[in-house]
């Protein structure tokens, strides 16, 4: 089974569904069993300009007891970062690594002059 999609905006776009089954397959090498992941989309606010309609939509994704969402211009921008949350679940997250004040502090003052 696949994951339950849910929209009140008039569904996902074509190239999405598309893309969906390769996204689902790693989902499985991942461990994760796609039938346990309900993705919703809604409007992300309201109309700026009423002709035109929103320009971000919001996705919620629930999955068990956890849930979380994001706001994204379109379906495949969120396809794109719900993908790589998939590949992220075997590594830890990333953090960047800042000197802290002190050691800038003493690595500029070892510089030759």
């Amino acid at each position: 089974m696949s994951i339950i999609l849910q929209s009140t905006v008039g569904g996902f776009s074509a190239q999405f569904m598309r893309k969906l089954p390769q996204v689902e397959q790693a989902m499985r090498e991942h461990g994760l069993e796609p039938s346990e992941f309900v993705i919703s989309k809604d409007y992300a606010s309201t109309a700026t300009i009423p002709i035109m309609g929103p320009f971000f939509f919001s996705y919620s994704v629930f999955f068990g007891e956890e849930t979380f969402s994001v706001t994204e211009p379109n379906d495949m921008v969120f396809l794109d970062y719900f993908f790589k949350r998939v590949l992220a679940v075997d590594d830890p997250p990333e953090l960047p690594q800042r000197a802290g004040l002190m050691r800038r502090l003493f690595g500029w003052m070892a510089q030759a002059v």
